[in-house]
């Protein structure tokens, strides 16, 4: 008895180190695949050896169901307030669905909002929704989402131990402000990958082993280790907070010139329109102004009076991180023009933290 139970522990260690020898991989062995395990009986009459007996076994493995969905940035996407799902700079969020299975399958998808309020992964609470969600599966040979290439619904054939990358797109509100923040949940549902280019149905899950007991039955049974599984990433709004005062001085009247002018017909008003980026925000592009004075009783001045303060610059135009008392870097920082009575100022990018002044002249008909 106990040589006996010495040799099958040997055969016992030997066999796992041969198994530990595979390759490891998160499916398994795939679901189908026979497995066959031969044994040998050798044994003595008399002292001589007699012909051998044999036998085998076979069974099939059966079909595992698992999958993980995870965030693929590890951080919130920034977006900015009126941003929408397509081109050229759409909004969306990225995940990975890996097919754990031991066996190709597809995945439903599905996404949803969370509650306003609840804890987002990465900016704090949930503030807003984002309109009109759409899920897309990256099928394109371009990396990030591209409304022309990345039209998949849902993930087709997904090879075990693979992954796919999935996009949930959709539209950020206009009235938002830096820090708010919307938190969305991918699901991926396991489906049959039986039919490519069609989502497949549900798996049938036995209430009984349909092998009736024994392990040689060329049958697959579905185990559910999950069926579905989720992740929640978030967008979170990256603002530009812009202000604008607007004032007026008199610069000089053709009584007193420049000494304590007073505003009476022919004086030169100097306006002053001073646009401000608040720190931390996002920078403000392309901004301009317009200010139309046609129906006032005022003409555009586009030159200059023989004097005037001198801390007001010389001329009309945009000036950078000049304030409206002249103080400031006062240098050139856009272009200003006027047609009809109507004036515009180009002011380019505004960045946070920064005042971008439009000075521009005129006189009292």
């Amino acid at each position: 008895m106990t040589s006996k139970l010495k040799l099958l522990v040997a055969t016992g260690t030997v066999t796992a180190a041969m198994l530990g020898a595979n390759p490891a991989f998160a499916a398994g062995t795939t679901a189908g695949d026979a497995i066959t395990n031969n044994v040998t009986v050798n044994y003595q009459v008399g002292g001589v050896s007699q012909t051998a007996e044999t036998d085998s076994d076979t069974f099939t493995v059966d079909r595992k169901l698992d999958l993980t969905v995870s965030e693929a940035n590890g951080a919130a996407q920034s977006v900015t307030p009126g941003q929408t799902a397509g081109a050229p700079n759409p909004a969306f969020l990225t995940y990975t669905v890996t097919n754990d299975s031991n066996d190709v399958v597809d995945f439903e998808l599905s996404a949803a909002q969370q509650t306003t309020g609840a804890a987002t992964p990465f900016s704090g609470t949930d503030d807003f929704d984002v309109t009109g969600l759409q899920i897309f599966v990256e099928s394109g040979a371009t990396p990030g989402y591209q409304p022309a290439e990345d039209t998949a619904t849902f993930i087709d054939e997904l090879a075990e131990d693979a992954n796919a990358t999935v996009y949930v797109v959709g539209d950020i509100p206009l009235s938002l402000a830096t820090g708010d923040a919307a938190g969305i949940t991918l699901t991926a549902t396991i489906k049959e990958g039986a039919t490519g280019g069609t989502l497949g149905g549900d798996y049938t899950v036995n209430a009984t082993n349909t092998e009736d007991g024994t392990v040689n039955a060329a049958n697959i049974d579905n185990v559910y280790v999950n069926a579905s599984a989720s992740d929640t990433d978030n967008f979170v709004i990256s603002a530009a907070n812009v202000s604008v005062v607007k004032s007026s001085s008199v610069l000089w009247d053709p009584v007193n010139g420049s000494t304590n002018p007073k505003s009476i017909p022919g004086a030169v008003i100097e306006y002053c329109i001073a646009v401000t980026n608040a720190t931390g925000s996002a920078t403000a592009t392309s901004v301009s102004i317009s200010d139309d004075i046609s129906a006032l009783d005022l003409s555009f001045y586009a030159t200059a009076p023989v004097s005037g303060p001198a801390t007001i610059p010389a001329a009309n135009g945009v000036r950078s991180a000049l304030a409206c008392d002249g103080t400031g870097v006062n240098a050139d920082a856009g272009t200003l023009s006027e047609s009809s009575g109507v004036i515009t100022g180009d002011l380019g990018d505004v960045a946070a933290g920064v005042t971008e002044t439009l000075l521009f002249r005129a006189t009292v008909d």
